[in-house]
């Protein structure tokens, strides 16, 4: 399966690649690019299978869950694609903080744990995530069918006509763009990423009234602080137009793994030169208080026995518009762990959430909210 999201230049200034757009499949031409990532679209697209689609007013995202694995799955939106609740990452990691080998034993233990979404981008690592994500799925002889692999467009090569959403680089208009993209057989579904709900709508207006395909998900950052967007903005874009939420970033960059309560640790993402805004971020007085509520949050973690970042993560999937987490790991370990937040899901009771909110003191509130 294939999915695309895009995002918007204004949202594309900050946080050094951070931003994020997603498609399902990168659909740049071949000949435009490198031999390697062009040989990593052609296995995705030979592969890819188009599933079975469910009429929208059938669709919701109750969950279902894997007698093997344990995994849950939930709908994308309110389209018919059902991708695990959890999915991996590739940002930072895939063809920079690890090794091929590493790359290749985090995706065999996702798989096995029932992870059917893995997320890249054809920025990340100046392609080469996309493309040691490709060889990896070749060398398992995964089912294509089987996968749910989400990739990123907009930054492309050096060149200014190889760059962005124009018509040269994939097609004049986005909607427009990822229309063909998806008529062409070589995405199944797109998104946005980081967009406002204000420009979300209009896309989908755009679609609606051209006869043209409207966005199923935005791609949005979600952790404990970080909440406004996904549970007030997304909630309504949902029930309107039926777009879900991807969630990125559980952790919020490690900060909530608790790895930063003593400092900066040598071998942390924080301490490399290209993440001297995460090292500010962390070493700020807004930092500072953010770690002081984590260390409140551990005897929660405890008693529910768990980990910080296990209870973080579940706390992300409590969430019923999010239709999935994306993991972002640098070793087995921490993906193991990461993974076990399933098990905690179920005891993320509404006493517990609201424990959480009492020591967070930064729950949103909606329209709803401020009527009742």
């Amino acid at each position: 399966m294939q999915v695309s999201i895009a995002c918007t230049e204004h949202n594309l200034k900050n946080r050094n690649g951070e931003d994020r757009l997603i498609s399902k499949q990168n659909t740049s031409n071949p000949n435009a690019v490198n031999a390697a990532r062009a040989k990593f679209r052609t296995v995705a697209i030979i592969a890819r299978s188009l599933g079975t689609f469910t009429p929208q007013h059938h669709i919701s995202l109750k969950e279902s869950t894997a007698k093997q694995t344990g995994m849950k799955y939930r709908n994308l939106g309110k389209s018919g694609l059902r991708v695990s609740c959890l999915g991996l990452g590739t940002w930072v990691t895939f063809g920079g903080q690890i090794s091929d080998e590493v790359a290749e034993q985090l995706m065999t233990i996702a798989y096995d744990s029932g992870v059917n979404l893995f997320d890249t981008a054809e920025v990340y690592a100046a392609g080469k995530a996309e493309v040691i994500l490709g060889n990896i799925i070749k060398k398992k002889c995964w089912r294509r069918s089987s996968l749910v692999i989400t990739t990123k467009l907009y930054w492309g090569g050096k060149a200014e006509t190889e760059r962005g959403l124009s018509r040269k680089h994939i097609i004049e208009e986005i909607v427009r763009a990822m229309t063909h993209v998806i008529n062409q057989g070589m995405a199944m579904y797109w998104g946005t990423s980081r967009w406002s709900a204000m420009e979300i709508m209009e896309a989908y207006s755009v679609a609606r009234q051209f006869n043209m395909i409207p966005p199923v998900c935005e791609q949005a950052e979600y952790h404990l602080f970080q909440r406004e967007k996904v549970e007030v903005q997304l909630p309504e874009l949902y029930h309107k137009i039926g777009v879900g939420a991807m969630t990125w970033s559980p952790l919020a960059c490690g900060i909530i793994s608790g790895k930063y309560a003593n400092g900066i640790p040598d071998s942390s993402r924080a301490s490399l030169k290209c993440y001297q805004w995460l090292k500010e971020k962390i070493v700020s007085e807004d930092g500072r208080k953010q770690q002081t509520k984590l260390k409140d949050l551990f005897p929660i973690a405890e008693r529910l026995s768990c980990t910080l970042p296990q209870l973080a993560v579940a706390w992300c999937l409590r969430n019923e518009g999010v239709s999935s987490v994306l993991l972002g790991s640098s070793n087995p370990e921490q993906l193991i762990e990461n993974l076990g937040a399933i098990q905690v899901l179920p005891k993320m009771t509404s006493h517990i959430v609201n424990e959480i909110d009492n020591i967070l003191g930064n729950k949103p509130y909606s329209k709803k909210d401020y009527r009742s």
